[in-house]
């Protein structure tokens, strides 16, 4: 099972559907399931990929896009979202070229312990966007003064800020709907543009 509604394949798709599965498919074709988990109302699709797109793989981050997906990662881990840690793992390995540092870093992050893998400004991102994903209403000015005493930007906290915001999102689109991994491809990913429909995976 994929998930636990209707997911319209390739094959059923017409129209603005069909534009759109043309637009984030991947390798021979293969569509990601959480892109399908939209296929019953195609406008939200156009929104997740607008917004995936530009947090993560948009050439107006300063943020390297490895760590953008350790942040990803971390508060997906935090959600207990399989399905985004398996993606956003198998993408971090392929972005690193370094299977030992990949491991490391999840083995940190899993156990809620970054400081075993990173400090300084890294370091206190990755404690900004758990507290913000288990607390919300907790946070307080103090935890972003905490990120730029680390010698954080306020441009950094803010693309840290967005990628905590989408992968809540997603994390409660996939958890919600019992989306699973079964026949994705694993760590592909759209490349670095300024343009938001550039998804030819990489």
């Amino acid at each position: 099972m994929t998930s636990w509604i209707r997911m319209l394949q390739y094959e059923e798709s017409t129209g603005y559907l069909r534009q759109l599965y043309d637009r984030v498919k991947g390798p021979g074709d293969s569509l990601d399931n959480v892109m399908k988990a939209h296929s019953l109302r195609p406008h939200t699709m156009e929104g997740h990929s607008a917004l995936y797109k530009s947090v993560l793989h948009h050439t107006g981050n300063s943020t390297p896009v490895w760590f953008l997906e350790c942040l990803g990662i971390y508060t997906s881990l935090a959600n207990r979202c399989d399905y985004s840690v398996a993606h956003h793992f198998a993408g971090l390995t392929r972005l690193l070229k370094d299977e030992g540092r990949a491991k490391a870093i999840y083995e940190a992050l899993a156990a809620g312990a970054p400081e075993r893998a990173f400090e300084g400004r890294e370091l206190a991102l990755l404690r900004y966007v758990r507290k913000l994903t288990l607390a919300p209403q907790k946070m307080e000015e103090a935890d972003v003064q905490a990120c730029r005493d680390a010698g954080c930007s306020d441009e950094d906290i803010f693309e840290a800020n967005q990628v905590c915001a989408y992968f809540n999102y997603s994390n409660r689109l996939l958890n919600g709907l019992g989306v699973t991994t079964k026949g994705d491809l694993l760590g592909f990913s759209p490349p670095n543009t300024d343009k938001l429909d550039d998804w030819e995976h990489q």
